[in-house]
């Protein structure tokens, strides 16, 4: 994973992880085959459905668990009903030792015969927010996802609200390429993020040899967000409060209390023509 922060002072890393990526209608099966993994219940990796976005409406605490029904049901709620018998693969991470912070999580939506209809990237903080955002397929179709929106999502200290997320995803196969950049409105990029790696088979011995490389990856993940923070600090670089404007924290799930009131419901964000800045 790399960030490469490039206004208004530049600074750079770059650290490695593992994601899972799977196909939803294959987590029962996982749960049953795997030992290192478990499905919504106590395992050394487990997934949880009331970990993600819960549907329109619901709070993660009413949220049962049905994440495939909870997707559908957002994304028919921001105007691009999916079939009922889609396929959907999620990148994501894991809990571990029941400790989870997940900073992006992404949802590839196909029709039965593999044809692309959508992706969703589902972005959090470490306020335990979430904001999913649907990335149409590009013009020229294929397997390339696209959008620049308004972040209205509070996500770093240092990074203004009035920024947009410039989304450049690919739909994974035997590599990963993923890039969410942080852009101006008239295309000017200030952040650039991008995961990038080779797919593995996910089987418990997989399992075993990144927990070697990778040990707590979760806490790793949260422990150097923090740290960079904490040099970007020592940097003087500006800071924005996240308490100073929750009238431009729109379609938050599961809002902190420093967003209150209409503007924290769900309801998805407003498209926004593409930048022409290209892709680092």
């Amino acid at each position: 994973m790399l960030h490469h922060r490039l206004a208004p002072r530049r600074h750079r890393f770059e650290y490695g992880l593992f994601l899972l990526c799977v196909d939803l209608d294959e987590l029962p099966a996982l749960d049953r085959t795997l030992r290192l993994l478990g499905w919504n219940r106590p395992n050394l990796y487990e997934f949880r459905d009331s970990d993600h976005l819960p549907p329109p409406g619901e709070s993660r605490q009413e949220f049962p668990g049905d994440l495939r029904r909870s997707l559908r049901d957002w994304l028919a709620a921001d105007g691009f009903p999916v079939p009922a018998d889609a396929r959907i693969l999620l990148i994501t991470l894991p809990r571990v030792a029941g400790y989870l912070f997940n900073p992006v999580s992404f949802y590839f939506v196909q029709s039965r015969d593999g044809t692309p209809l959508c992706a969703v990237a589902e972005v959090g903080n470490t306020f335990g927010e979430l904001k999913p955002y649907r990335v149409p397929v590009t013009a020229g179709g294929g397997c390339r996802f696209r959008r620049v929106v308004p972040k209205h999502f509070y996500v770093s200290p240092f990074s203004p609200l009035d920024l947009c997320f410039d989304f450049r995803l690919q739909e994974p196969g035997d590599r990963l390429e993923l890039v969410i950049n942080d852009v101006t409105a008239d295309g000017r990029r200030v952040l650039v993020s991008t995961l990038s790696g080779r797919r593995r088979p996910l089987t418990d011995g997989q399992l075993v040899r990144l927990t070697a490389r990778y040990p707590l990856v979760t806490l790793r993940v949260i422990t150097l967000i923090h740290w960079q923070a904490f040099r970007l600090w020592l940097r003087r670089l500006p800071w924005f409060r996240k308490g100073d404007r929750p009238e431009d924290q729109r379609g938050v799930l599961r809002p902190h209390p420093t967003v209150q009131g209409p503007r924290s419901s769900p309801v998805p964000p407003k498209p926004m023509s593409a930048a022409s800045s290209p892709i680092s």
